[in-house]
């Protein structure tokens, strides 16, 4: 294994693996620290923590023992992978988790760009932008569990570390790898947020930290690292093999985010089967996944069960119950549906919302995943089994017709 990845969700951490495949490399995605070695023909092996919303102390145990897995297998290099809106909160847990990794590793400068052009992540003077709106406009202010209200992430990340936040400007990155290696060495601080607006940005980016044992970023990040091993003749000329699966499908949906609401209402504009699921009525029992489940199955097409309501609903819901305990059950709904999906002969399986993602991927009782083709930018075709494959999306990512996109990449 060259590249040790560590992601703080599952849909992330697919997104990464998704950018790494494509890019030449075999790499594999393991639902949390795995206990036994990797696979000798694995290049990047991506160990996936569902770390984003847990205590900072949770969270920084879990990324180490990740961190000494990885170390084990032999890798030269450690990326912390975190969303490409750096779903946070000022308390953490991306500073935190970055400051154990890098004492750990004992890295001196460490770059933070959650950049990913390709689905509108930009940052420009240290901004994060999304689309043409900063992140505190972009619908992310009204994420249920990590609002992002501050688009500045030197100040963001300031409140998390008690490291010092530099910057490195686009003009800078413009003028090519050694310009940023160069203004790298000559940060004051250890922690260093940097500008990229296009792909070719990233690539410099990755050419730049060639020799820097972490780094930590978006899927974005990823894109110049598989040249730097290729370069050293270190990678397969083969690259990673896919093969989709026949058999029933079937969709479910946790996100609250603008983008999947939007998939949500285009697969049910097309005539397709929708479910909605109320979160009041699975808080108090009344709809479980007894009913969502033989639903789904006896549908044709592409059934989709979904709780994927408008933010204010949300939050309404949360106020009643407290917002762990209704993320905690709803994530148990999910896990346990998609359960009764697999065992009642579903093989294809589509999730939105990195919590629903993670909780189906730990319901199902995936050790690892082989990344596949790319269906949208950022979400991979995945096989968990010999008759399971699964696309686990973001919430903000996708275009309107993902599902059934999803659907059809996934049968071959």
């Amino acid at each position: 294994m060259l590249l040790g990845c560590i992601g703080d969700d599952f849909t992330g951490s697919s997104d990464l693996g998704n950018t790494l495949a494509r890019a030449g490399m075999r790499v594999v995605q393991y639902s949390g620290t795995p206990s036994a070695p990797a696979d000798p023909s694995v290049e990047a092996g991506i160990v996936a923590l569902k770390s984003r919303t847990l205590p900072v102390a949770d969270a920084v145990r879990l990324s180490l023992e990740a961190l000494d897995w990885l170390r084990a297998q032999g890798c030269r290099q450690f990326l912390f992978k975190y969303c490409s809106t750096f779903d946070s909160t000022p308390q953490g847990n991306i500073g935190p988790v970055a400051e154990a990794l890098a004492d750990a590793l004992g890295a001196d400068r460490v770059i933070f760009c959650p950049a990913f052009p390709a689905t509108g992540r930009t940052i420009f003077q240290g901004h994060l932008f999304v689309g043409d709106r900063l992140l505190s406009e972009s619908g992310m202010q009204d994420h249920p569990l990590t609002p992002m209200r501050d688009p500045d992430l030197r100040r963001w990340l300031g409140h998390q570390t008690r490291e010092g936040v530099g910057h490195i400007p686009a003009a800078t990155v413009w003028q090519g790898p050694n310009a940023v290696r160069a203004a790298l060495a000559a940060q004051e601080h250890r922690f260093v947020v940097t500008d990229a607006i296009r792909d070719e940005d990233l690539v410099t980016l990755g050419k730049a930290v060639a020799d820097q044992a972490l780094l930590t970023g978006g899927s974005g990040i990823a894109l110049g690292l598989p040249g730097n091993f290729r370069a050293q003749g270190l990678l397969s000329a083969e690259g990673p093999r896919w093969r989709g699966q026949p058999g029933p499908v079937a969709a479910l949906s946790g996100s609250c985010s603008r983008a999947t609401r939007g998939q949500v209402a285009r697969h049910i504009a097309d005539g397709n089967p929708a479910m909605e699921i109320d979160p009041e009525a699975v808080m108090a029992g009344t709809m479980t996944p007894r009913d969502a489940a033989p639903w789904a199955l006896s549908q044709g097409g592409l059934p989709l069960v979904y709780s994927s309501a408008d933010p204010d609903a949300v939050r309404a819901v949360q106020a009643r119950h407290g917002t762990e305990a209704v993320a905690a059950r709803l994530d148990a709904f999910f896990a346990e549906t998609a359960c009764l999906l697999v065992a009642g002969g579903v093989t294809r399986l589509i999730t939105a919302g990195g919590e629903t993602s993670g909780a189906v991927v730990e319901g199902l009782s995936v050790a690892s995943l082989e990344i596949g083709p790319e269906i949208d930018p950022g979400v991979p075709a995945i096989r968990a089994g010999e008759a399971l494959v699964l696309a686990l999306k973001s919430g903000n990512f996708g275009a309107e017709d993902f599902f059934a996109k999803a659907a059809e990449r996934l049968g071959r």
